[in-house]
């Protein structure tokens, strides 16, 4: 039955998608605003098919540049977050190679930086602004890498170079970083324990192909987002403080969420 789950999941996903990457091709050419927009809609639609249910509480700033710091679990982060709201992503460079994924990201207009060139980085770093300035909301998942889902791993402060750099002149006040804490915790509506998260998550040196095809023929997912409120990039003095803030953050929501504690009303 999973195996046929799996099969009947991946088809009609594969049915939904390859007739609209066109079309987003056209809004990016055309230089629409549904270049933004219309992947908000396809990954909910996404989330649908797959079984994953959304549990949000916050929500994104919507009128303004916002720096999104997340932690990262799994592969399905991005389509659970691309549902939430209008969404791009910073990823690593080997990102761009994979077969059939790249073009995903670039259809969403994803940020690829390869961290051990460091006059790209600041090329990125450039980018990643000016979209910032025109309004965009980019996703930075600080910790580099992915987890096992039972917790987060401490933020590499370098990334943040990118948005934030030691000194310089102020970045003004409409842009703003939040902070977005996600989290996996029921399969088939049983709540998820430390020894099942890890089933969800992607992570180490997992093969893609194999643990996407064993997660998706498990069953629904639900999936818990906690977004922070907006904090203007200004109000930090470097890099260093904006990534403590946001690691602080994370780990505490994530922690909470896990533990199934609502927002604190001082929040």
């Amino acid at each position: 039955m999973r195996a046929l789950r799996a099969w009947l999941v991946l088809s009609a996903f594969f049915a939904f998608t390859f007739p609209l990457m066109p079309l987003q091709l056209l809004f990016l050419w055309a230089g629409s605003r549904y270049a933004r927009t219309f992947p908000n809609w396809y990954h909910r639609q996404v989330c649908r098919l797959v079984g994953i249910r959304l549990h949000v509480d916050g929500s994104v700033a919507r009128e303004q540049g916002v720096l999104l710091i997340c932690n990262h679990v799994s592969w399905l982060d991005i389509t659970v977050l691309s549902a939430v709201a209008p969404v791009s992503f910073v990823a690593k460079q080997e990102v761009a190679s994979w077969p059939f994924v790249k073009w995903l990201a670039k259809l969403q207009r994803s940020v690829f930086v390869d961290r051990t060139r460091r006059s790209e980085v600041t090329d990125k770093a450039n980018e990643i602004l000016s979209r910032l300035k025109a309004g965009d909301h980019v996703v930075l998942f600080a910790e580099g890498t992915s987890s096992d889902g039972n917790g987060v791993v401490p933020f590499k402060t370098p990334l943040f170079a990118a948005v934030k750099p030691t000194r310089g002149d102020p970045l003004g006040t409409d842009l703003c970083a939040q902070t977005l804490a996600l989290t996996y915790t029921k399969l088939h509506g049983l709540p998820l324990c430390r020894r099942g998260r890890p089933v969800v998550a992607w992570y180490g040196d997992m093969d893609l192909a194999s643990h996407a095809w064993r997660l998706l023929g498990l069953g629904p997912l639900d999936a818990h987002i906690r977004i922070g409120p907006p904090v203007p990039l200004d109000d930090f003095a470097d890099r260093k403080e904006l990534a403590r803030y946001a690691e602080d953050k994370v780990r505490r929501d994530v922690s909470e969420l896990l533990r199934g504690r609502p927002r604190p009303s001082s929040n």
